[in-house]
């Protein structure tokens, strides 16, 4: 086994589940490795270059999809109604920005979550947590709590078998920009964000019969980059779908074009941050409110030591009260040390409320407070705001409070469906995409007028 998929047995890995049976671990380790892998070095490598370009000021970052993918919700619809909505958030973005949007979905392999314990009690049973279907089950008995190794199994050909609908959606017409009306029929078209995005769209076929009318080659609207990402959670898995680049001898992640490590497993002195450290892929790293700057410059030095834009990207989650107070420290410490790392907002992890029932929700408003305070801070630093990272979802679920048509905590028992977090539905995601592409909008306007003359 190559280095990236052996050295970090070395370190503590944090988040690993308690696999009871060994040597079923090891069989379907080894089947693993023999697979296929799910994406090619080529891919993540344009990545790369993408996310270079984001890091620069030149691009905005789009990464949204579910909490925890479920192995139930792996069918056309699902997936459809994801990128639609992500197709729909971009086309919003890049109109505004006038820069072109990366779009990341989280998707084929978001199968495993990190959990704050190990186990969970219920009328005085306990028993392990669910850590997503790529472990266990959710439902509370002993039996479906085991973890169960083949379910690694499982998630690649349920990543497999998203990866080649995503492909197909992207390459074959569904994601041209011509089609962009079409997007929006029976989808948010009832709503008052459904009757912006209807004026947006008269906008891009306006300029669209323009351009053609001009004998501009419009052959290149008829297809979509659009790439998969997912927490590097799992190592034995990820270990065991590294790939090394014949002749340049460079290892890739083949799970995912981008990988991230979370809040809770980004110790320098972790097997995570070790594993990471040896794949050539694009990756992320999760930043909550108590991240210190010689943190953040400890992570740039093992993850990122040539200092090369595109590579390493902070993902900032630190919560809608606390974010206009961490972040400009974190991004003048980096920047001082001349890396380029690209900077997005996560506004959702820390801005999770229970309600009294226990439901866990999120409220949109605090939700886009702390966008908001994230543009604010790079405004006031000169520095890009590279873009957002949110848990969406394409159905109509109603798990996040406000927002789109305004979900009141009395309809959160409507269709509460995540496996795991409340997730924006696409009304709201659509609508908080407009709001961002205001606060792009008025940054043009600023840099336009700081222009001599």
């Amino acid at each position: 086994m190559n280095s990236a998929g052996d050295s970090w047995r070395a370190f503590p890995a944090a988040q690993q589940p308690e696999w009871p049976d060994a040597a079923e671990l090891g069989e379907v380790v080894g089947q693993l490795t023999q697979a296929p892998p799910l994406l090619f070095a080529a891919e993540c490598d344009l990545l790369r270059h993408r996310m270079a370009s984001v890091a620069r000021g030149e691009a905005v970052l789009l990464q949204g999809g579910d909490c925890a993918e479920a192995f139930g919700r792996t069918g056309a619809d699902a997936v459809h109604g994801k990128l639609k909505t992500l197709l729909q958030m971009a086309v919003v973005l890049t109109h505004a920005s006038a820069m072109p949007v990366v779009k990341i979905g989280r998707m084929a392999g978001q199968y495993a979550k990190p959990r704050s314990s190990a186990v969970e009690e219920r009328g005085g049973v306990t028993l392990p947590s669910y850590r997503g279907d790529a472990v266990n089950g959710a439902e509370f008995t002993a039996e479906a709590r085991r973890p169960d190794p083949r379910r690694m199994r499982t998630m690649y050909d349920a990543s497999a078998t998203t990866l080649n609908l995503v492909r197909a959606l992207t390459t074959g017409g569904f994601a041209d920009v011509r089609q962009v009306r079409t997007w929006n029929q029976g989808f948010v078209a009832d709503s008052k964000v459904g009757e912006q995005y209807e004026k947006l769209a008269d906008e891009i076929d306006r300029s669209l019969a323009f351009m053609e009318a001009c004998g501009v080659d419009m052959r290149g609207l008829n297809a979509a980059e659009f790439f998969v990402s997912h927490e590097g959670l799992l190592l034995e898995y990820e270990a065991a779908l590294t790939r090394t680049e014949p002749g340049s001898d460079r290892a890739y992640a083949t799970s995912g074009h981008m990988l991230w490590i979370g809040e809770r497993t980004r110790d320098l002195r972790g097997a995570h941050v070790e594993y990471f450290s040896r794949i050539h892929n694009p990756i992320a790293v999760k930043l909550g409110p108590t991240t210190r700057p010689d943190t953040a410059l400890a992570l740039i030095d093992r993850l990122d030591p040539n200092r090369e834009p595109g590579r390493l990207t902070f993902v900032v989650r630190a919560g809608a009260d606390r974010i206009r107070d961490v972040l400009p420290t974190l991004v003048e410490k980096v920047e001082a040390e001349g890396a380029q790392v690209c900077w997005v907002s996560d506004p959702m992890h820390g801005n999770t409320i229970s309600t009294p029932s226990g439901r866990k929700t999120r409220r949109f408003d605090t939700v886009l407070d702390e966008v908001r305070g994230f543009v604010e801070v790079h405004r006031a630093l000169g520095t890009h705001p590279g873009g957002i990272h949110v848990e969406l979802t394409g159905d109509d679920v109603t798990e996040c409070v406000g927002g789109g048509n305004s979900d009141l905590p009395k309809d959160l028992d409507l269709r509460y469906e995540t496996a795991c977090d409340p997730r924006l539905n696409h009304t709201q995601s659509l609508h908080l995409a407009f709001l961002l592409a205001e606060m792009y909008r008025e940054g043009r306007t600023l840099s336009r007028g700081t222009l001599p003359g």
